[in-house]
């Protein structure tokens, strides 16, 4: 079959008849080739997939022979290779019409051509071997796609396991942070349930403490009470108080009054509170007939509105020895012990209290 330029294209799909007058056995006539000069373009030198531009030679040599088939696909597979790609669009070979040198001459071919018919089929032979060694090396070479998508999808893996492996990392230090939190707290929460437990306990024994030193001072209080109750006494074994320490009224020149006031009948015994040396003895104004009995400590006791006196001044007194009688001398409205006490520094002081601090209630 002549293209319009008058050059043979290789039908792959033609079928083979050997004895055709055709210089290939494809069908095409040696009587209809025609040859003109070759000038190859773009577009006749694109490749074309599937199918192999051979060069035409007048004459025998090496296109009289099914070799030459054979040597041409190699040499296609030499140019350009027969290989595939995975989802790759396919890549035509084409080779121009080429004067090449007789087979014969190419070293190691040539011992490969004779001229009978015994070497056609030789030739025949090896042409199909080289073909099929060319099918089959091309069907080992590596899938490019195969091995792009391979690399990526290790390049992936590589990825995954790195990401995996930063985030067990980052997993692992997070746990490890937990547990160190984890243990601090606890740490500390010991620690703050220890010192609650000490400081409690340190509050218990603080407050024992403080209750068993109390009790003790109660106790050496009483004790001492006790005892100075033994050597103080009430003035009077019977009376009623009438008026109190401090009271306001404009019956008292200070404007309060200033002692405490033991109503009784007149003649009642009066006795010293304590022991100690008369310092007065005699009549005091508003006080009417008074008595005054200075302690060791320097503290004063004054006894008011007498109806008579049992001592003199410089006397030395014990507790409970009778210095006067109840009465309504002075400045009074009734007969009534008025009794006042003065500190070592002359100061007035309420003589309840006095008295309640040497173990006497009043």
């Amino acid at each position: 079959m002549a293209t319009p330029t008058g050059r043979t294209r290789f039908n792959p799909e033609a079928s083979y008849n050997p004895d055709s007058d055709s210089e290939f056995g494809y069908g095409v006539s040696s009587q209809d080739e025609t040859w003109e000069e070759w000038n190859p373009t773009e577009d006749s030198l694109r490749p074309v997939r599937g199918k192999h531009r051979v060069g035409k030679q007048r004459g025998g040599g090496l296109a009289r022979s099914s070799t030459v088939l054979g040597v041409g696909v190699i040499a296609a597979v030499g140019a350009g290779g027969i290989a595939t790609a995975k989802d790759r669009p396919p890549v035509p070979i084409s080779l121009p019409d080429l004067s090449l040198p007789d087979a014969s001459s190419l070293p190691g071919v040539g011992s490969l051509i004779s001229d009978g018919s015994d070497d056609s089929d030789s030739g025949s032979e090896t042409a199909q071997s080289g073909v099929t060694q060319a099918v089959a090396a091309s069907a080992t070479l590596p899938d490019s796609g195969a091995v792009e998508g391979k690399t990526t999808a290790d390049a992936g893996e590589a990825l995954r396991a790195r990401i995996m492996q930063q985030a067990e990392s980052k997993q692992d230090e997070a746990d490890a942070a937990a547990q160190d939190a984890a243990a601090d707290a606890a740490v500390k929460a010991a620690a703050e349930e220890a010192s609650a437990k000490q400081t409690a306990a340190e509050k218990a024994e603080l407050e024992a403490k403080r209750k068993a030193e109390a009790e003790a001072k109660r106790k050496a209080e009483a004790e001492r009470l006790a005892k100075l109750a033994k050597s103080y006494t009430l003035p009077l074994a019977s009376y009623t108080i009438t008026t109190t320490y401090g009271q306001a009224g404009s019956m008292w020149a200070s404007g309060y009054h200033t002692g405490l006031d033991f109503a009784a009948s007149t003649g009642t015994p009066i006795k010293a509170i304590h022991s100690g040396t008369v310092k007065e003895a005699g009549w005091s104004g508003s006080y009417g007939y008074r008595t005054v009995l200075e302690m060791s400590d320097g503290t004063e006791v004054a006894f008011n509105h007498q109806s008579s006196m049992n001592v003199s001044v410089g006397q030395k007194v014990t507790t409970g020895d009778v210095i006067g009688r109840v009465g309504s001398t002075g400045n009074s409205t009734g007969p009534h012990l008025h009794l006042e006490v003065k500190t070592p520094g002359g100061d007035l002081m309420d003589p309840a209290a006095w008295l309640r601090s040497k173990g006497i209630t009043v």
